[in-house]
């Protein structure tokens, strides 16, 4: 299967390098889910799923659900699950960050926490120390820091986008690291003017978003759990073409109402004629895309065996698992049955049960 979605190689070398800061080995958790670590020497690329699979097991390996990212300390599995059950029922985006916030002031592990400001016109998710800490969240940053705040500000943008079931348009993210020499690739990932040595790490977005209201459930919730962190990772080319950013805008959660190209032309800031033509000038189309990504996704999932058929097809945003039966086999000449006896499968399986 020709699986496309990538990340840069520098993501990939910054959690082995985690990894064995913490006295783990790299090599044998490579080999574990037969990766080959020549390929990450040579290639500036790797697989999105790949990149899925290999976070999920290091977190598990450290046991640490904030590995790779912002949180000043070590947070036990299980606390995003019971974090997502804190505010599934929020009443709105706003009320579910500020729970959100509540959450990590009593939560054991971090001693960094999610915050929310408005002002005026404009509203912004930032950090700040939990209410116990005495260490400013100045301090926990270092130069080399950058993937990880990166890391960060991605996973928590992808986060709010699945609560409220559309991507949510940046005006800005904001970094206190210096000036990276691959900044193209923050503005591939990120859809938005990023600026570089500001005060704060930020996201920065329309107020009007926080009245939206949260679509998840517990039912969608444990579908996403079962994958995470899939959908919270970075799932774009860095190549800067006009189809690396639909595909950005596009995201991986596809149990929602997938936006229309009129929609996305108007966030990318032209006409959907124009996103046509220049969609035509590299031989591909909107409607190719999300052919695309949702094989890819489904792929991805089909990959994991802790997941049914039904558990797939609601992640894919299909009401009945026979119509998601249907696009399967148009989209990889396989029932979900068949792929699932394949060879291939049969290879990530046995990755998978070593997670």
């Amino acid at each position: 299967m020709n699986v496309k979605a990538s990340v840069p190689m520098s993501s990939v070398r910054y959690l082995l390098k985690a990894v064995e800061n913490q006295g783990l080995d790299s090599d044998a958790l490579l080999e574990s889910l037969d990766i080959v670590r020549s390929d990450i020497e040579q290639s500036s690329h790797f697989p999105a799923y790949q990149y899925g699979m290999l976070y999920q097991k290091i977190m598990w390996l450290v046991q640490d659900e904030s590995f790779g990212m912002l949180s000043g300390g070590k947070v036990p599995n299980g606390t995003f699950r019971m974090m997502c059950l804190c505010i599934i029922h929020a009443r709105s985006l706003a009320h579910a960050m500020y729970r959100c916030s509540d959450f990590y002031d009593i939560c054991r592990g971090p001693t960094v926490k999610p915050v929310l400001i408005k002002k005026g016109r404009f509203a912004m998710v930032t950090f700040a120390p939990i209410e116990s800490a005495d260490a400013r969240v100045a301090d926990i940053v270092t130069p080399e820091s950058k993937e990880q705040l990166r890391t960060t500000l991605s996973m928590w943008h992808h986060f709010i986008c699945w609560l409220i079931g559309r991507r949510l348009s940046l005006k800005a993210a904001y970094f206190t690291s210096e000036r990276p020499d691959d900044v193209e690739y923050y503005k591939t990932l990120f859809q938005s003017e990023v600026r570089f040595n500001q005060h704060a790490n930020a996201l920065v977005f329309p107020a009007s978003y926080l009245d939206m209201p949260i679509v998840q459930t517990e039912d969608s919730l444990r579908g996403f759990l079962k994958t995470a962190p899939y959908q919270l990772l970075v799932m774009v080319e860095n190549d800067n073409s006009l189809k690396s950013q639909v595909m950005a805008m596009l995201g991986k959660d596809f149990s929602r109402e997938m936006p229309s190209a009129d929609e996305v032309a108007s966030g990318l800031n032209m006409s959907v004629s124009t996103l046509r033509r220049r969609l035509n000038e590299e031989k591909t189309s909107y409607q190719q895309i999300k052919d695309e990504c949702r094989k890819e996704a489904a792929i991805t999932y089909m990959n994991a065996p802790q997941l049914s058929i039904n558990d797939i097809a609601a992640l894919m945003g299909f009401d009945e698992p026979s119509a998601f039966f249907r696009s399967f086999k148009k989209w990889t000449g396989m029932t979900p049955g068949e792929y699932r006896k394949s060879d291939e499968f049969l290879k990530f399986g046995r990755a998978m049960k070593s997670l």
